[in-house]
C-alpha cells in the first residue's frame, strides 16, 4: 500500500529533521521547505495528501499559506505543529482550513494521531489547548449551551462549518442549497447564543462535535489515508 504523501514546512532545520525522522516510517515525505512561499509552490506542484507546518514562517506565515492552498486544493489536509498554544490562534487556524493543531511540547505519537485523524476527515487539537478553548467559551457566557439542543441537520451544518467549509461547500456535502445552509446556521447560532464563526468552532470543540478534547489514542500499524 502506498504511503500518504506529506510536505513538511518549518524554518528551524533541527525541527524539520526531527519531524522527518519521526514521520518517515509512516508517510512518504516528498519535500521539506523552510518558508510559506516555498510551501505553497511545493504543494501545488507535488499534490501531497497532507502538509505538516509551523504557524510562524518567513515570507508567508502558515495560516496564510493554509488559506491559499485550501482555496486551490480543498482536499489537502493541513496540520499545524507549533510552540504557540494561544487558543484563539488555534481557532483561527481551524477557520483557515486546518485539520490539526498540535503543540511542539506534545509527544510524537500525538502528531501521528493528528495526521491519521486528518487523513480520515477528522480534526485534532492538542487536549490542553482544546481545554483552554473550552474555558474561554464558558467565560464568554456559553456555558449552558448544549449540543443536544441542536436538531440533526443543524448539528451537521455546525460540524461542517467548524471544519472550515464555506456555506457553499457545506451545501454540496449535504445536497442542500447555500440558502438552506444559512438558515440552519443562523437558527442554530440564535438558539445557542453564538455570535461569530469563531464561536461555532469553539462550540464544536467543547461539545465534541469536532474533536475529542479529553484524550487521544494512537492505533497500531501505518497511518492510513489515500493510496
Amino acid at each position: 500500500m502506498k504511503l500518504p504523501r506529506v510536505i513538511l514546512a518549518d524554518d528551524h532545520t533541527l525541527v524539520a529533521e526531527a519531524l522527518h525522522q519521526l514521520l518517515a516510517p509512516y508517510l512518504d515525505v516528498v519535500a521539506t521547505v523552510a518558508d510559506g512561499h516555498a510551501l505553497v509552490g511545493a504543494a501545488l506542484s507535488l499534490k501531497p495528501d497532507a502538509v505538516v507546518a509551523d504557524v510562524a514562517m518567513p515570507l508567508l506565515n502558515g495560516l496564510e499559506a493554509c488559506r491559499q492552498l485550501k482555496a486551490k486544493m480543498p482536499s489537502l489536509k493541513f496540520i499545524f505543529v507549533t510552540m504557540n498554544e494561544d487558543p484563539d490562534l488555534a481557532v483561527e487556524a481551524m477557520r483557515a482550513g486546518a485539520s490539526g493543531y498540535v503543540s511542539k511540547k506534545s509527544a510524537g505519537s500525538e502528531l501521528l494521531q493528528a495526521i491519521r485523524s486528518a487523513l480520515r476527515g477528522k480534526t485534532h487539537v492538542t487536549p490542553q489547548i482544546a481545554r483552554e478553548i473550552q474555558d474561554s467559551f464558558v467565560r464568554n457566557g456559553h456555558g449552558r449551551s448544549h449540543a443536544k439542543t441542536l436538531r440533526p441537520r443543524e448539528r451537521e451544518v455546525i460540524q461542517l462549518l467548524a471544519e472550515g467549509k464555506s456555506m457553499k461547500e457545506a451545501a454540496d456535502v449535504l445536497n442542500l442549497t447555500p440558502r438552506t445552509i444559512a438558515f440552519h446556521k443562523y437558527n442554530a447560532m440564535r438558539e445557542l447564543g453564538l455570535k461569530t464563526n469563531a464561536d461555532i468552532f469553539k462550540f464544536a470543540v467543547v461539545h465534541q462535535i469536532l474533536v475529542d478534547i479529553a484524550d487521544y489514542r494512537l492505533g497500531h500499524g501505518q497511518v492510513s489515508g489515500k493510496s
